[in-house]
């Protein structure tokens, strides 16, 4: 088994020494003012500084009980004979950041990275959980390279309504169909609305939000299991105290970032996300991770990964459980155990020990929602975590997920129909007289990183009520925008280049025929290449409305959708400096 061997530092190692330990009016400053505070000089001199870096907000449900944590992770750190402090961060709730919070995960990286450069601290716990708040922590946290932890969120509690499972988004999008067509009155819409989701927490079926904390705690990069436990059990706190002690022992063992993050962690997460039946977020967040680690990571790796690796955790959408079954179930240790042999065991954890010595003891308490590899939640050749697409509309990548698809629709060739926008779609996709049939392939476009701008997630597009009506709940859907892990159905998603830019997308035209086959990895307008050029000479880039603003540097400098949508001028392993203190 591997154990981190690196030397114990010593006290003057630390970077908060910069801070406190001068001899000059700076260091005075540092100590007066830290004393102003009500803290004692013997509470914080000589201890290592721990960062709390919080995302708790009255906007965010999610992350609802961050506070109390924050309290729980200083109770540990304190514990350990460290000093903490805490710091608020963006916490760029899903539920009510508009247009996107894409739009803003690069912003909490910038932010997550300047706030533990520019302050006395020597290691940290990030609490997050919420969608984008774990790849944006981890990137900044990745980008500093100082000792760090993640304390996930949890997901909510079980969701019931009138003797059913519900869980957060799937259920929301099913229940929503049901009243467009009549089996479900408003009355009981508004019952729904105040019943489905329970307690404080993530979403609690196999969204974006548990996908990404799975994957974090698959990479070494949590408390081995944390990313299972609810937000509201009593184990929670507990595991929040812990990140804290060991957020100082860390310390002390220089266990950074670096040396946690290798090809053996990328593997681990590839296997992981598609054993769970991942959000297709993951794919974007994955390759942006690994690149601010310099780690080489494409659509293609993922790709070949999903060919080997079917869907083993039996939740919704892919499934029928959620996350609490998922926990009692043994959660992600138990699942990582029965991945054996198709992890890296020698990947390192923050827990200073490789990752198979701290899954050995895991043990699985119900084979029906945490599957053998030889009996799959939906087998290889049925439906995919993800399934990558290239052709003459995705140069550069298209993804699925077939394993919440229909299976019927995963070869197809239809009459397309181009929406420009959500409003022009909005307007007229509930029109009684719009041409269209079950046949009909919806598009979306202006939807991508630059174009939404922040690639919101309308990938999962509406199907009109007339075809509802008709009992057709599922159409082939493209779109070079997002969708929510907790959604169904079968879409075709972060097509690159997008339209905004110049991609293939732009120049379809309503009627066009549109050629899928997820089989075969492709995805196709029936048209000679001469007529998409003839098409290519008279487009003309949109004009972006932002010319001043976050929003107009993000589009300026974000990367397409398999490029992980990362900022040109913060990929990369290159050291930024420490900061003057005079």
């Amino acid at each position: 088994m591997t154990t981190h061997h690196k030397h114990r530092v010593s006290l003057g190692d630390l970077r908060s020494q910069r801070w406190f330990a001068s001899e000059d009016i700076r260091g005075f400053a540092h100590r007066q003012r830290t004393q102003q505070m009500g803290l004692r000089r013997e509470e914080f001199m000589g201890k290592p500084v721990i960062g709390i870096l919080n995302t708790w907000s009255d906007a965010s449900p999610c992350h609802a009980h961050l506070r109390d944590r924050a309290e729980a992770v200083k109770r540990g750190v304190w514990q350990a004979g460290g000093y903490p402090i805490e710091l608020p961060a963006l916490s760029v709730g899903e539920v009510m950041v508009k247009p996107t919070t894409m739009l803003y995960r690069n912003f909490l990286a910038m932010e997550a990275e300047e706030l533990l450069r520019s302050h006395p601290i020597d290691g940290c716990v990030m609490l997050g959980g919420c969608d984008k708040s774990t790849p944006g922590l981890l990137m900044g946290a990745i980008s500093m390279n100082i000792p760090a932890i993640y304390c996930p969120a949890g997901p909510m509690s079980n969701g019931r309504w009138r003797g059913q499972i519900t869980g957060a988004g799937t259920h929301t999008k099913r229940y929503w169909n049901e009243l467009q067509t009549g089996a479900i009155s408003k009355d009981d819409w508004i019952d729904l609305e105040s019943r489905m989701t329970r307690t404080n927490g993530t979403c609690n079926t196999m969204g974006t939000a548990t996908t990404m904390t799975s994957i974090a705690d698959a990479m070494g990069l949590c408390l081995t299991g944390a990313s299972s436990i609810p937000a509201s059990d009593s184990g929670h706190p507990r595991m929040a105290s812990a990140c804290g002690e060991r957020a100082v022992a860390m310390v002390w063992e220089d266990l950074k970032p670096s040396d946690i993050l290798s090809a053996a962690s990328i593997r681990n997460a590839l296997v992981t996300y598609m054993a769970l039946g991942g959000s297709t977020n993951a794919a974007i967040h994955l390759i942006a991770m690994a690149r601010r680690a310099g780690l080489s990571l494409t659509l293609d790796d993922m790709n070949a990964m999903a060919e080997k690796i079917p869907v083993l955790v039996n939740l919704f959408p892919s499934g029928s459980y959620l996350m609490e079954d998922f926990y009692f179930a043994g959660g992600l240790p138990a699942l990582l155990r029965k991945l054996g042999d198709h992890l890296d065991g020698s990947a390192m954890t923050v827990e200073g020990r490789c990752l198979g010595e701290a899954i050995s003891g895991s043990e699985c308490y119900d084979d029906n929602i945490i599957r053998d590899l030889n009996n799959p939640v939906v087998p290889l050749e049925a439906g995919r975590t993800l399934v990558l697409l290239r052709g003459n509309l995705a140069p550069d990548g298209a993804i699925m997920k077939t394993s919440a698809a229909d299976p019927q629709k995963l070869q197809h060739r239809g009459p397309a129909l181009v929406f420009d926008s959500p409003a022009e779609m909005a307007a007229q996709i509930n029109d009684p007289d719009l041409d269209i049939t079950r046949d009909t392939v919806l598009v979306l476009r202006n939807s991508g990183p630059v174009g939404g701008p922040g690639m919101p997630e309308w990938g999962n597009l509406p199907i009109p009520n007339k075809l509802l009506k008709q009992g057709v709940t599922d159409l082939v859907r493209i779109s070079d925008g997002r969708m929510s892990g907790t959604h169904y159905g079968t879409c075709v998603l972060h097509v690159s280049p997008e339209s905004a830019v110049g991609g293939p997308l732009a120049l379809l035209q309503t009627g066009d025929t549109v050629i899928l086959d997820a089989h075969a990895g492709r995805l196709d307008v029936d048209l000679p290449m001469q007529e998409l050029e003839r098409r290519r000479q008279g487009w003309s880039r949109p004009v972006s409305p932002y010319t001043r603003s976050f929003t107009a540097l993000y589009q300026r400098h974000v990367s397409q959708a398999h490029e992980g949508c990362d900022f040109d001028f913060l990929e990369g392993t290159d050291p930024v400096p420490e900061p003057s203190i005079y």
